[in-house]
């Protein structure tokens, strides 16, 4: 029934007596209040009993509270809780230790880190060192190879002889004229391995030596007191030398006199074979007072000779002591060019005895044709040379009387007229310069001939000499035709015809050649005793003394910090630029043509060498047999070891090639308080492959910081202290390098390795020439007329900077010891100009350009302090010495170039197995 009124109720109230709104009414008030009760219960209920709790944990008295927050303490005083605390605390512990226990494997982890990499880097040194072992074995193989194919054991030098202080006398000659090497000198005591000891007697010792001129005998000990081959032990002696003029005509003893005391010298030994006397001329008029004194077997040294006195290949003719006590002055000497002056000869002089006088018969010109010439052509002479004085075809000057008094001379001499700086004077203005020999035929040659060849070569004349019996200073040793014209006098119809058919290009040729000998043999006093003894040395074949090298003060410094790689000096690609030398220093093959020089090649040295080769014979351009070359058999010639493959890919880049296949260059570094440029500029050497060892000049009076930490490269690095802050430091030839090879660097110089290894290998194609990076060229300046330096980028240049190039150690020699002293005074006055002064001695050697590599123009690297370069003066000063040392050389030697060597290949990547090779364009 309820279903059923539920049922009607819902169905609209239909039903059981028609009551619907009832049940509707009263279905409504059940859900309203349901939900009513429901939002009581939901909503107030939480209320109260928030508020009830709130009032309750107010009270005052703590202890009642039901519902607050309890400490620490009290949680832990239930059970549960309890526990809680105690596993919280454990795993606290716990992690604690796990953290020590993790800091510990970590610095575990760290320490076998450290030890691979130590077990790396020992199994690379192993390596290394077996590559080493690998290449010593290579080498002492090649070596042995070479040894066993030449045949030819090293042998010990030979025991010196010392004879006794009583040779054994020998038989003379039938007469003194006859007196030649193999009959007249004691080969005994001149070992080869003598070194050509040579003991010079003091002159005040004896009576004469109060006659002797005072400016020739302080000059020649002087002279004595620097020379290599003197010295003070008489009895291991090979030559003995007195000093007997130039004599003062007032107090100059009798003949007898001076024969007497000659033979009373204390190693005259009867004879006096291994004597060389000396009589050395200052002026023309110097007598031959020797001639009719008895010298036995002794050699003579001086300037004025008759034909029964002159023993060719014995006695020397020397050349006058002009400068005595001083240097000549460079710049009172003319230039080489114009090639042709003023007047095309001149001659100055007068006859003060004739020849002809004393002839008992005058013969005509027509038997003279017929060959029966007369013992004087003097008067033909005169008559010839005013002719061609008179038909003004050429501007020429003779004058055959003097203005003033003439000099006194020999019979049948032309005396010389005026004084020394008036006939300079007229030389200067003149191409060639007339020298008329005596008209005495027995007179082969006499002081006033000596001193009109000195002063012609002096100034650039060129001589003419007239006289072809003549015997001219250093005959033997010396080709006069190279810078004189020697012309019979019967040709003296010639001689305008034969002087005007000489090129330009001839005469600059003699006289330049002529400048040489003056310089080299003539100009001074160490000139002239050097000279001396170099013939006597060179005619019994005795080795020249070696010339010194600079012995390298090293200041002490610490190393090993390590070199870093800069990226852009080792950004190389997959070029392999050659092996890293990490073996000891290989120094260049020494010169071993010490005997063979000058047994083959004297006229060669003497007459073109770049200097006073008797005191320096070494010469770089002379093939050397290298220590990697072996013979294929006998007259062939060698081949290199390890040459021949073509040098194409990997063989290129692991080996120099070439004909000396092994060779290492040393880098000379001049710097001046700059150790973090320095510094620098060593670390970016770190990894240069052929480098032989870093020579640090230090250029400063201060030394460097004791607490610097120098690098550590893989090369010695030698620290050199110099006596005096000189730029002309750069070029001394240290003893500690040890290479042909020089990289001569500025301590700010940023070159990379490839370009470096590039340079080197085109110097090793060009020995003779400066190679580098910088080039300058000179100009000449028109308004001004004087020459000028110039930096500008010009596609000519004549000059490569020696802040960055290579060069043979062979010039530093001639740089340091033969190239004029006025040069080197003046790149220490101006503290500038030293690569300029190189640049012209090599170019005036070679007579070839330097070498421009790659395209840079300036190398300095950045954010590096300001150098001398950037000075206002720099330039003023550079075009100040290039004026100079024109004059000192007397012509300009700088040739100008548009040759530059570049690389195709210079950066380009390819595979290793592909042909890599430099191309040179």
């Amino acid at each position: 029934e309820l279903m059923t009124g539920y049922t009607m109720l819902r169905n609209g109230g239909v039903g059981n007596g028609g009551q619907p709104w009832v049940l509707r009414w009263s279905s409504r008030i059940r859900l309203t209040w349901l939900s009513f009760t429901l939002f009581v219960i939901l909503v107030f209920f939480p209320l109260i009993a928030h508020y009830y709790l709130t009032t309750i944990d107010d009270a005052d008295d703590a202890g009642k509270r039901i519902f607050g927050p309890r400490t620490g303490n009290e949680l832990c005083e239930v059970k549960h809780v309890q526990d809680l605390c105690r596993i919280r605390e454990s795993v606290s512990e716990e992690l604690l230790q796990l953290e020590a226990k993790r800091q510990e494997l970590n610095s575990e982890i760290a320490k076998l880190n450290l030890k691979i990499e130590a077990c790396k880097k020992s199994i690379e040194n192993a390596k290394q060192d077996l590559l080493q072992l690998k290449n010593v074995i290579s080498q002492t193989e090649h070596s042995y190879k070479e040894l066993m194919a030449q045949n030819q054991p090293k042998l010990s030098l030979p025991i010196r002889l010392l004879p006794d202080k009583d040779d054994a006398t020998f038989p003379l000659p039938k007469s003194n004229r006859n007196c030649r090497l193999h009959n007249c000198f004691d080969y005994s005591r001149c070992p080869l391995t003598s070194g050509f000891p040579v003991y010079v007697y003091n002159s005040d010792d004896f009576p004469f030596g109060s006659s002797l001129d005072p400016l020739i005998k302080q000059a020649f000990e002087a002279t004595v007191r620097t020379n290599v081959y003197v010295t003070e032990n008489a009895n291991i002696a090979c030559v003995y030398i007195i000093l007997v003029g130039e004599m003062q005509e007032p107090v100059m003893p009798k003949p007898t006199e001076l024969e007497q005391q000659l033979h009373s010298l204390p190693y005259w030994r009867t004879d006096g074979h291994n004597h060389l006397i000396i009589n050395l001329s200052r002026k023309s008029e110097t007598q031959n007072f020797i001639y009719n004194i008895s010298t036995g077997r002794a050699m003579i040294a001086q300037s004025t000779f008759y034909d029964a006195q002159y023993r060719p290949g014995f006695d020397i003719v020397v050349s006058p002591l002009v400068h005595a006590m001083s240097e000549p002055n460079f710049l009172e000497i003319p230039p080489q060019v114009p090639v042709k002056r003023k007047y095309l000869f001149s001659f100055q002089g007068e006859k003060i005895e004739s020849l002809r006088s004393s002839l008992q018969e005058v013969r005509s010109f027509e038997e003279e044709i017929e060959g029966n010439a007369p013992a004087d052509y003097d008067d033909r002479i005169i008559t010839t040379l005013k002719a061609v004085q008179d038909s003004k075809l050429d501007f020429v000057l003779v004058e055959f009387t003097c203005k003033n008094q003439p000099k006194a001379s020999l019979p049948t001499e032309w005396a010389l007229c005026g004084e020394r700086d008036d006939r300079l004077e007229l030389l200067k203005l003149s191409t060639f310069a007339l020298i008329i020999t005596p008209g005495d035929t027995h007179l082969v040659i006499s002081a006033g001939c000596t001193m009109r060849l000195f002063e012609a070569l002096e100034v650039g004349a060129i001589p003419v000499v007239l006289g072809e019996q003549v015997q001219l200073p250093y005959n033997d040793v010396i080709r006069w035709n190279e810078a004189a014209l020697i012309i019979p006098k019967p040709r003296i119809t010639e001689v305008h015809f034969l002087l005007r058919s000489i090129s330009d290009n001839d005469l600059l040729a003699m006289r330049r050649q002529g400048r040489f000998l003056w310089e080299t043999y003539f100009s001074t006093s160490d000139n002239v005793f050097s000279t001396v003894l170099a013939i006597i040395r060179t005619r019994i074949q005795i080795p020249a003394a070696p010339i010194r090298e600079e012995p390298a003060v090293e200041i002490p410094h610490r190393s090993g910090k390590a070199a870093g790689t800069d990226p852009n000096m080792a950004d190389n690609g997959d070029l392999d630029l050659g092996p890293v030398e990490t073996e000891p220093p290989y120094a260049s093959p020494k010169y071993l043509r010490n005997f063979t020089l000058t047994a083959m090649d004297i006229y060669r040295n003497w007459n073109s060498a770049p200097g006073p080769f008797h005191l320096f014979p070494y010469t770089p351009f002379d093939p050397v047999l290298p220590s990697e070359a072996k013979f294929l058999g006998s007259g062939t010639g060698f081949r290199p070891i390890g040459g021949g493959a073509g040098g194409s890919g990997k063989e290129f880049q692991a080996a120099l090639g070439g004909n000396v296949p092994r060779e290492q260059f040393t880098v000379v570094m001049l710097t001046y308080e700059r150790e973090e440029v320095l510094m620098n500029s060593l670390e970016r050497l770190n990894g240069l492959p052929y480098l032989n060892k870093v020579v640090v000049v230090w250029n400063s009076p201060k030394l460097p910081s004791e607490d610097l930490l120098w690098p550590d490269i893989g090369v010695p690095i030698m620290v050199v202290r110099t006596e005096k802050n000189s730029l002309n430091n750069r070029f001394l030839p240290w003893d500690e390098i040890e290479t042909e090879a020089i990289l001569s660097i500025d301590d700010d110089a940023h070159l990379r390795h490839d370009e470096i290894m590039f340079g080197f290998r085109v110097w090793r194609e060009a020995r003779d020439r400066i190679v580098g990076f910088p080039g300058r060229y000179h100009a000449w300046d028109i308004p001004h007329q004087s020459w000028l330096y110039n930096s500008n980028y010009s596609c000519e240049l004549s000059m490569v900077l020696t802040g960055a190039a290579f060069f043979h150690k062979y010039y530093a020699y001639l740089y340091s010891y033969v190239m004029p002293q006025a040069i080197r005074d003046m790149v220490d006055e101006y503290i500038n100009c030293e690569d300029i002064a190189m640049n012209f001695l090599v170019s005036h050697l070679t007579r070839k350009p330097p070498i421009k590599v790659t395209s840079r123009w300036t190398f300095r690297c950045p954010g590096c302090p300001q150098a001398l370069s950037h000075d206002d003066s720099h330039f003023h000063e550079r075009h100040k010495c290039i004026n100079f040392f024109v004059k000192v050389y007397g012509y300009m030697p700088l040739l100008y170039t548009q040759f530059r060597v570049d690389s195709v290949l210079f950066k380009t990547r390819l595979p290793h197995d592909k042909t890599k090779c430099f191309k040179f364009i």
